[in-house]
């Protein structure tokens, strides 16, 4: 039986997903979170999830982190992204960091649906309007050089990556992951090897290449 994990901080946009995803796939498990960290949670408890469909903006998240530490931490999952950003540049942005799909808020329950069954049925889906749009869109050098390095990092790098990101010491760190200190410089030796970086302000410096500028906010503003 397939797991979905809807990630979204909005209650009733979750609820619209949830209903589509239930006329979708019959018998399908569904989760919710409210924040990245929420995700990373349910994905730690629930093993059996197959699909996360994961907003770019929610709390925790920075624009193309989020998918970024999923697809280290849990390489098994798909992960569709759902956002109000359409611009195809992000679009691909998104698939070459590993979305299986993209899925633009503004998108109808009938294109929710056939992406929930295609990307189950181990496609990449992209909704009709974007295809073309997407497919002349080159993806930047950087991008996959960044992507191939994250890559190569294990789940327990990418969290402590993440950790020296939000500023924390090494101490802080080790007592977040429950690990001792030592451990947690090895890590980051084998992190600054792997991501071609020096000190922990040049690996913040890589996490933060993948930040985007919310629609919505920028709307508000």
């Amino acid at each position: 039986m397939p797991a979905l994990l809807i990630a979204d901080d909005h209650p009733l946009f979750r609820a619209a997903l949830r209903g589509a995803a239930a006329d979708a796939v019959a018998g399908l498990q569904v989760h919710e979170a409210d924040s990245l960290g929420g995700v990373l949670a349910v994905l730690e408890t629930e093993p059996d999830i197959d699909l996360v469909l994961l907003d770019l903006h929610m709390p925790g998240n920075h624009g193309l982190a989020g998918l970024a530490a999923i697809r280290a931490q849990y390489p098994g999952v798909a992960v569709v992204v759902v956002s109000a950003n359409d611009d195809p540049r992000v679009v691909r942005r998104a698939l070459d960091h590993g979305a299986a799909g993209y899925l633009p808020k503004s998108s109808g329950l009938d294109e929710l649906r056939d992406a929930i069954r295609a990307v189950l049925a181990c496609e990449q889906w992209l909704p009709p309007p974007l295809r073309a749009a997407v497919a002349r869109t080159q993806s930047s050098s950087s991008d996959a050089a960044l992507a191939a390095r994250l890559a190569s990092l294990s789940p327990q790098q990418f969290r402590v990556l993440t950790l020296v990101a939000e500023g924390l010491l090494n101490k802080q760190i080790a007592d977040r992951l429950d690990v001792q200190e030592r451990t947690v410089k090895a890590h980051l030796s084998a992190i600054f090897e792997r991501l071609g970086v020096r000190n922990r302000t040049q690996a913040g410096v890589v996490l933060r290449e993948l930040e985007l500028t919310d629609p919505a906010r920028r709307m508000e503003g």
